[in-house]
């Protein structure tokens, strides 16, 4: 730089980025990523989902980006509705890769009830190349960080699918001790209302299901808007509370190798 010019206000902060970039695992592509220069997340959708990439993006730190793809998601709530949905996560995954991402989530709590986690996350990570994650095995890994053998369930699907999610935590190691459905998901009308639940409704939510012998709380479903509210019903219940999103995300993060604390969406990506 010639004497007496002075350097733009951005160029140290640029130098660190590449130094965090240069930090990370060596991978043979650029170093540097405008938006994505800790890290950048590939999220795969379901078609009528309007809560998860806004949380997402909500929760992302300095330095982490989103890029997102969709899965279709059509027609009344049955298995193959969730066989189809589920096939279309290598296409999904195919398109990600190009975008260089290092982690892939799949963000949907209800399909890998009805089709296998470690069936999808594999694909996606054979597809993808990158460290590859499903809304199920978060809220697992969430659970456990927190230390939580009893669970407190809520969520905004119908019977049918909160049925299977009970069994899955039980067979997940988990005791179920209280579960309340709000039974919207059977149509697709349904599945979209699902986005549009007052956030607010989350604390009455968790003070229905919370009981004096659970861990944690768990508000399933990353359609139902809840990040948000997770500190605030944390500090009304004086327990954890995990939310599908944010159980993802966290995973993510960590997939990633950032230990970034971000505050203000509860005691797991704050504390874990």
């Amino acid at each position: 730089m010639p004497e007496g010019t002075r350097e733009p206000e951005f160029a140290a902060e640029s130098r660190d980025n590449l130094r965090l970039a240069e930090g990370a695992a060596p991978k043979p592509v650029a170093l540097y990523s405008a938006y994505g220069w800790r890290g950048r997340v590939g999220l795969i959708s379901p078609s009528t989902n309007s809560t998860l990439e806004p949380e997402f993006y909500r929760m992302a730190p300095a330095g982490v980006s989103i890029h997102t793809s969709r899965v279709l998601q059509l027609g009344r709530q049955q298995d193959e509705s969730y066989r189809i949905m589920a096939e279309g996560i290598a296409r999904a995954s195919r398109e990600l890769a190009t975008v260089e991402v290092d982690v892939i989530a799949f963000g949907c709590t209800s399909c890998t009830y009805f089709v296998s986690a470690d069936e999808i996350s594999a694909t996606m990570n054979r597809l993808a190349g990158v460290p590859a994650i499903v809304t199920a095995q978060a809220v697992v890994r969430a659970l456990k960080a927190l230390g939580a053998k009893r669970v407190a369930l809520g969520s905004p699907r119908t019977d049918y699918v909160t049925g299977r999610e009970v069994k899955f935590l039980e067979e997940s190691g988990f005791e179920v001790v209280s579960v309340h459905a709000m039974t919207l998901g059977e149509t697709e009308a349904e599945r979209r209302a699902i986005g549009r639940v007052p956030p607010r409704s989350m604390l009455r939510l968790a003070r229905t299901i919370d009981r004096p012998e659970a861990d944690v709380v768990f508000i399933s479903c990353t359609q139902l808007p809840t990040v948000e509210m997770i500190a605030g019903i944390e500090e009304a219940l004086e327990k954890p509370v995990v939310g599908s999103n944010q159980a993802t995300f966290w995973s993510c993060l960590r997939l990633m190798g950032l230990n970034t604390a971000v505050p203000g969406f509860g005691r797991l990506l704050a504390e874990h």
